[in-house]
């Protein structure tokens, strides 16, 4: 038998590798061999993007919706890439500095993983 780990999600036995991740069948769940998991037992805060990706300080993100800037009459366009953010605790949790606009905090759950 195989000695990968059981589905956290649904405790089947029948999970496989691809690549990097593991992945059950039967409830479709994937996660990563050692790496979130141990970053989330260690007290340490996962960040994830709107699709689930996990983001980390230095990556670069795309807005995925228009957002208003607030006091102002400025607007972060779909599609807008930022580089090298800095996660932080808070509501807003990416600390960032966006072309014509200043430094900004975002949401997570408004930005996509490039």
């Amino acid at each position: 038998m195989s000695s990968l780990p059981p589905c956290p999600k649904c405790a089947s036995e029948y999970t496989y590798e691809d690549g990097t991740q593991l992945v059950c069948p039967e409830c479709a769940h994937e996660w990563s061999a050692g790496g979130a998991a141990e970053t989330a037992e260690e007290g340490g805060r996962v960040i994830k993007d709107s699709v689930g990706n996990v983001l980390q300080d230095g990556d670069t993100i795309s807005v995925i919706k228009d957002l208003k800037v607030k006091g102002s009459s400025l607007v972060v366009k779909v599609g807008t890439k930022v580089k090298n953010i800095r996660l932080c605790d808070g509501d807003h949790d990416i600390d960032c500095k966006i072309d014509g606009i200043g430094a900004m905090k975002l949401k997570s759950e408004f930005v996509k993983k490039v």
